[in-house]
């Protein structure tokens, strides 16, 4: 990480109480970052983080700045605004059940919202954003899926026109473990409990990334990333299946019980899409996906050679790295949650 890029410099994040949030406080407390503002609607989780901050950082707890708001509302959002020279947006609606149920909800949340931390940013001057995706933006089946792939839109469109005076973009990435409600602690939670763990469908496949990766992967376009540039990072996956037998090897087996799919809920998800991977550049550990250049003036445009509209496949979690149970067990014992609940189980 270039801490060059950060020295005296104001970085604001949009659902900064979330875990990802958390994570990239943990990230920059020490670094030469004039201030972090937390930007959220939850005025518990505010409160949370800064006796969390006082107790654990003191030297530290000065220098971020708590600012309640919404990103459905504009003005709390410019009023956050002046003086912020990076965002990293990640305030969304994520759970694909409750989007199914209340999609205006994920609509006004994840895409007018994007839209409007986007125009205050390039009204205040910001310099950089970058924006947080997920996989089930690509060939979206879910409304939490459709409304981000909107989102995307939405980034692409201000990026154009920002182009030269705010840099956006944007990073798409799979199953963040143990965020706020994914599936592993929902799964140590009824081990604890002494129930039988749910599975969905044991042969789905999921992207596995820990939130260290989560934030490693928008550093890396926040260093790299051009207008409209898209994120991805080459992750391993596992089946749902695999997934379960591993926390039963840590945490015990309480047997467990198949109850279907939920509502919205695909097989394998897509990191990059057929038509992606053609504008794709192997950056070593990340694709980076290129924007499309052109103009509605299609006629101007002249292509040499054959025309490649798509790859021949997409980027999955099934024809990724495939972690077997040993692998899986490894990957989650990256994550900060998985060793607090093995501790405490100790104690």
């Amino acid at each position: 990480m270039n801490c060059e890029l950060f020295k005296d410099k104001t970085l604001m994040i949009t659902g900064g109480t979330g875990s990802f949030g958390s994570t990239v406080l943990k990230h920059f407390l020490d670094s030469d970052l004039k201030e972090i503002r937390i930007f959220s609607r939850d005025e518990k989780k505010q409160d949370d983080m800064r006796h969390m901050l006082q107790a654990n950082h003191p030297e530290y707890a000065s220098k971020v700045k708590f600012y309640i708001g919404d990103v459905r509302n504009m003005r709390s959002v410019q009023d956050a605004m002046p003086g912020v020279d990076f965002i990293f947006h990640a305030a969304a609606l994520k759970q694909v059940p409750s989007c199914e149920f209340f999609p205006m909800e994920a609509v006004r949340t994840n895409v007018e919202g994007t839209d409007n931390v986007l125009h205050a940013a390039v009204e205040a001057g910001v310099k950089r954003v970058v924006c947080l995706s997920t996989d089930k933006a690509a060939y979206p089946i879910n409304a939490m899926g459709i409304s981000k792939a909107m989102m995307e839109k939405v980034i692409g469109a201000n990026a154009r026109v920002a182009a030269g005076k705010t840099t956006i973009c944007c990073t798409r990435y799979g199953n963040v473990m143990c965020s706020r409600g994914s599936v592993i602690p929902l799964f140590i939670d009824q081990i604890k409990a002494g129930n039988p763990i749910t599975i969905t469908d044991p042969s789905m496949t999921r992207f596995l990334m820990n939130l260290d990766e989560a934030v490693a992967l928008v550093m890396f376009a926040f260093e790299h990333g051009e207008p409209g540039d898209l994120f991805v990072q080459k992750s391993d996956a596992s089946t749902i299946g695999d997934l379960a037998k591993a926390v039963q090897q840590l945490f015990g087996d309480t047997g467990t019980k198949i109850i279907g799919t939920r509502h919205g809920e695909k097989l394998f998800e897509t990191l990059m899409t057929n038509e992606e991977c053609v504008r794709s550049v192997d950056m070593g550990n990340y694709f980076r996906v290129l924007p499309d250049g052109r103009d509605l003036n299609y006629d101007k445009f002249f292509v040499d050679g054959k025309v490649h509209t798509m790859a021949s496949q997409a980027y999955t979690s099934h024809n990724t790295n495939r972690l077997d149970v040993a692998g899986t067990v490894d990957k989650i014992l990256t994550t900060d949650y998985v060793q607090e609940a093995l501790k405490n189980m100790e104690k």
